[in-house]
């Protein structure tokens, strides 16, 4: 038996890279997938090799969110929501930043997520308890010069994550993140603009091993972690200081 057979899974950007590798290792587990994606072929194509549902549209959009508690629901209700779904934004002088790819950037990375746990916790909440892992980046525990935007974005979840689960988790549901160094993914190659990877000093990781991070957070009883995956090494918690922490100092 799989960890997860007769369980509920969603998975966000889950036409490709990490979505795509936690999509196949779910199902490989038991569970029943809605694969959501931007882009309607990809979303298709992942649900379809493992009997999943599919479902096209914006994580920032409340109304993708309808569809996917929906479709969820018609397989049984949701007990894990991985919201990976995620752009790298922008790497150029901050005077050119464009407004379009900022506001993209922002509703994709924070708002995908914070519009994904509001829509799942009532699910889960329903079914007596879930869990929740947000896909975040090494830049959302340590800044990222490269990227200021980006880097943002992530500490944004990271933050998220650290605030919101102490009150989750009387509803039975715990909420992490995963902050993955780099990627082979189809982000990863754009941000490298044609260059290769190795020559940057960067070790490209596998997408599975990401996904197995996730599923290995989402199956366990913490909460409220910041797990930081880098290469050739163990996952490393990084534990964030609390308002408690200060108030008690």
């Amino acid at each position: 038996m799989g960890k997860l057979d007769g369980k509920v899974a969603v998975v966000t950007g889950g036409g490709s890279g990490i979505g795509e590798a936690a999509v196949r290792l779910f199902a490989d587990d038991g569970a029943s997938v809605v694969v959501v994606d931007l882009d309607a072929e990809t979303a298709d194509a992942a649900a379809g090799a493992v009997g999943g549902r599919a479902v096209a549209g914006s994580v920032a959009d409340p109304a993708t969110w309808d569809v996917i508690t929906e479709t969820a629901n018609g397989l049984g209700g949701l007990d894990l929501a991985y919201l990976n779904a995620g752009v790298y934004g922008w790497d150029g002088p901050i005077e050119d930043l464009p407004l379009d790819v900022y506001e993209r950037t922002l509703a994709a990375n924070i708002g995908g997520v914070v519009l994904g746990v509001r829509a799942v916790v009532p699910v889960m909440q329903a079914n007596g308890g879930g869990a929740i892992v947000a896909t975040a980046s090494v830049a959302g525990i340590v800044p990222f010069a490269p990227n200021p935007l980006y880097t943002l974005t992530k500490q944004a979840v990271t933050g998220f994550v650290t605030a919101l689960a102490p009150n989750l988790v009387g509803y039975g549901i715990t909420f992490n993140a995963v902050c993955p160094g780099v990627v082979d993914t189809p982000m990863t190659a754009g941000a490298l603009h044609g260059l290769d990877a190795s020559d940057l000093g960067f070790t490209l990781m596998r997408p599975v091993d990401i996904a197995q991070v996730v599923l290995d957070l989402a199956l366990g009883d913490g909460t409220g972690r910041s797990v930081a995956v880098l290469p050739d090494r163990d996952p490393i918690e990084w534990t964030f200081p609390v308002w408690s922490d200060l108030s008690q100092a």
